[in-house]
């Protein structure tokens, strides 16, 4: 039996944050991922409220709706392209409970997706957190002489910082 990926499970995890120490995703990239408008999940959700706690759905402030957007550039120019509410966050439970909500076939499918990418996200996780514990282990356990190849490891083990871009434009200071 072949099985059919509906949507590459490296798309469904680029579209997890962390947000308030939670890994969630927004309304308006759930409702992309659905193929519905985000007004109609946030409606269908609404109607719903009771199966949304605040531990399946939050809504961002202002402040952090804000640092969000000019991470991401989301917002299209022109009448009416504005969102008139905040956007809401959903974790993975709120996610799985979506697939109820909003009864289409289509969700149910992509919601077996963003469960498996949740899931894929939590291991690879674990494995970098067992995995620095077995190299603590090992440098107990070997004296200073491999210590350069410890902190080489660690090094690689450790997520790059994004580096400071330039603004864009022109710097009259710049053309000296």
């Amino acid at each position: 039996m072949s099985k059919s990926v509906l949507i590459p499970i490296d798309a469904i995890q680029n579209r997890i944050l962390l947000i308030r120490g939670q890994r969630v995703m927004m309304d308006y990239d759930l409702a992309d991922l659905y193929e519905v408008e985000a007004k109609a999940l946030n409606q269908a959700v609404k109607r719903n409220l009771d199966r949304f706690p605040e531990d399946f759905m939050f809504q961002l402030t202002a402040e952090e709706s804000a640092r969000l957007r000019s991470q991401i550039v989301t917002l299209k120019t022109g009448r009416g392209q504005h969102r008139k509410y905040l956007p809401y966050a959903f974790t993975e439970q709120g996610v799985s409970m979506l697939s109820s909500v909003l009864r289409s076939k289509r969700a149910v499918m992509v919601n077996v997706e963003i469960m498996r990418a949740f899931v894929r996200l939590r291991q690879m996780l674990a494995s970098n957190v067992a995995l620095a514990r077995k190299l603590a282990a090992l440098e107990k356990k070997y004296d200073a002489q491999f210590k350069v190849v410890f902190d080489a490891i660690r090094e690689l083990m450790t997520p790059l910082d994004p580096k400071k871009k330039r603004p864009i434009g022109f710097a009259p200071w710049e053309g000296k």
